[in-house]
């Protein structure tokens, strides 16, 4: 009897983004509970994920034995999102981080007396420490993984220290970690610090030190330097990938009827962090599909050569632009914050791409969760037709 396909979740980066996610991961569990599944089933043998990804990737995996009432909690933490959860907006705690470092940008060649204590980022997420606590239970992901009840959680990190892309993973399989040109996997004991790490939106969050081969390495978000996303799952032994994005692979194209205006720094700054977040897992799925019609016109003696093997990858993304929603919620954001990014032009719709991602607020992230059901409910059939088990697939390159 030939063995089960292992299933590998994708979530990828972006942060308040990511509440998208969850909506899409509500809307499967009901499709396939409607078609028979038992609710405490988990669907996923390998769960990964990347920044804000990789916090709902491992509330995730920390309640496989009880799968859809675990993810009902993680639906409710988004749906009650307040930035206060996730870094200093108070007035205080902005001038602290924010406006000093803004400062230092401007005057750093004034403001010596700075130079021992110099800020370290545009936000203090000092909050989210408190948040993940309350929100992971690590010693029942332990037990979840030693019980057999999921293969494998990955999150991936930046080291700023190293200059390499590494993902750590925990799993009692034996799996040998790979190494590729600049990224590394590193078998690890997920942390909070990991999530921290993983999470640090570069200039935005604060770096976070890890102990990582025999020496302390800072670390950013994730999605730096992350040029395959997919690639953790298929090394930990996925057959099939359901990859879940936050934007870009499916939204409609912007309007470029009116004559541009002269790009603000929000503006410049959200595209960048598009880049870092959404563009990678774009031309991942881009060579992907490249691979799969490669060998569709191989022969089974020709295939046998390759280090190719079969797998079946479904793409679930935003149908609209959530820089758009974004622009509609920013006056969500608690004052202080708000006039932080009023003055990089970030309360402009032009420039909400940046706002996009430290909207943690409920008036967004419900907005966006809505948008993920009606999505994945736009899928019905080809979810189905993932989580069957008929074998069909398509190739992947296990060298990525």
């Amino acid at each position: 009897m030939q063995d089960k396909k292992k299933i590998g979740l994708v979530l990828t980066g972006g942060g308040a983004r990511a509440a998208y996610q969850v909506g899409v991961l509500e809307a499967v569990s009901t499709i396939l509970c409607e078609a028979g599944w038992a609710p405490e089933k988990n669907p996923y043998d390998i769960i990964c994920g990347t920044s804000a990804g990789a916090i709902n990737a491992t509330a995730l995996a920390c309640h496989v034995d009880d799968f859809c009432p675990g993810l009902q909690r993680i639906v409710h933490v988004w749906e009650n999102f307040t930035a206060e959860q996730v870094y200093r907006a108070d007035s205080l705690g902005v001038l602290r981080s924010g406006a000093k470092w803004l400062s230092l940008l401007s005057f750093g060649w004034l403001l010596r007396t700075w130079k021992t204590n110099p800020p370290n980022s545009l936000l203090d997420n000092t909050p989210l420490v408190s948040l993940l606590n309350r929100m992971l239970n690590l010693p029942r992901l332990d037990a979840a993984l030693a019980d057999g009840k999921l293969h494998a959680l990955a999150v991936t990190a930046s080291s700023y220290t190293a200059g390499k892309h590494i993902t750590f993973y925990q799993s009692e399989a034996d799996i040998d970690p790979w190494v590729r040109t600049q990224r590394i996997a590193v078998r690890s004991q997920i942390g909070v610090e990991h999530l921290l790490a993983s999470a640090a939106i570069p200039l935005i969050f604060p770096a976070t030190p890890i102990f990582c081969e025999g020496r302390r390495e800072y670390f950013g978000d994730g999605s730096m330097r992350q040029v395959a996303p997919i690639s953790p799952a298929i090394h930990l032994g996925a057959d099939k990938v359901l990859v879940i994005g936050a934007g870009r692979l499916m939204e409609p194209a912007i309007d470029q009827s009116v004559n541009a205006q002269y790009p603000s720094l929000a503006q410049i700054a959200g595209h960048a962090l598009s880049s870092i977040f959404l563009d990678s897992i774009a031309s991942d799925i881009e060579r992907l599909n490249r691979i799969n019609q490669t060998l569709s016109v191989l022969t089974d003696e020709q295939r046998s050569k390759t280090p190719l093997r079969p797998i079946e990858m479904l793409t679930i993304a935003p149908s609209e632009r959530l820089d758009t929603i974004a622009s509609r919620h920013i006056s969500s954001l608690p004052l202080p914050v708000r006039m932080l990014l009023s003055g990089i032009g970030a309360a402009e719709v032009r420039g909400a791409a940046l706002a996009s991602y430290l909207l943690f607020e409920k008036s967004y992230t419900c907005e966006l969760i809505n948008l993920g059901r009606k999505d994945a409910l736009a899928h019905k059939n080809e979810i189905l037709s993932f989580f069957s088990t008929q074998d069909t697939g398509v190739a992947e390159n296990a060298d990525i």
